[in-house]
């Protein structure tokens, strides 16, 4: 077993930490700030935390500008980041200036939300609005802070393409969602679908 404690360094060409928790979904965040100036990021810190009522969260790795709108209107939307919008996505994930569009950087288009005042990716098959629940400053086992920082946000509009339904189930794989790996440069498409069914207790 090769073995490491990450506080003294891993010892590897590539911090192994993000592959081996991975794949991961994609948090494709879009916000904007209190002026109304527009951010679309990419982020591979995501997931859903909670099923009622729905939560979703992503970390911010340093102060973005996301985390930053974020915390002025208290709003943000997820989109979901699909094999044909990788180039878009991939775009929108340049380190440019706040007042940068992101939208037009990547040929997107922003749509408006129905609940919250920040747009949706139009060309998105999936979209969450989300309300902020919390925003928690990470830190470490001793309480030291660290600069990252956890955004919570309850789902509070769901926006799926009708062709993703199938007799009412939502086909995943039919989204062709793309997955964070651990590299540089790496991400996945779902591979083989297989079912298991919860076991049945008896009495």
């Amino acid at each position: 077993m090769y073995y490491y404690e990450p506080a003294k360094g891993h010892g590897l060409p590539h911090d192994p930490f993000n592959a081996i928790v991975g794949p991961r979904p994609i948090g494709w965040i879009s916000s904007q700030d209190a002026e109304g100036r527009l951010n679309l990021a990419p982020y591979s810190f995501f997931n859903a935390f909670n099923y009622i009522p729905p939560i979703v969260g992503f970390a911010s790795v340093g102060r973005k500008d996301s985390l930053n709108n974020i915390e002025q209107t208290g709003e943000f939307a997820w989109n979901l980041a699909t094999r044909p919008l990788a180039e878009a996505m991939n775009q929108s994930c340049a380190a440019v200036a706040p007042q940068v569009d992101e939208f037009a950087l990547s040929g997107l288009t922003p749509v408006a939300s129905r609940v919250i005042a920040v747009p949706r990716v139009q060309e998105s098959p999936v979209s969450f609005e989300c309300k902020v629940t919390q925003i928690i400053q990470l830190q470490r086992a001793d309480q030291a802070l660290v600069p990252s920082w956890l955004v919570l946000g309850e789902v509070v509009a769901v926006h799926i393409a009708e062709h993703l339904l199938k007799d009412g189930i939502y086909d995943t794989a039919a989204g062709q969602p793309i997955l964070r790996g651990g590299g540089p440069a790496d991400y996945f498409e779902l591979g083989n679908l297989f079912k298991m069914a919860r076991p049945q207790v008896n009495g």
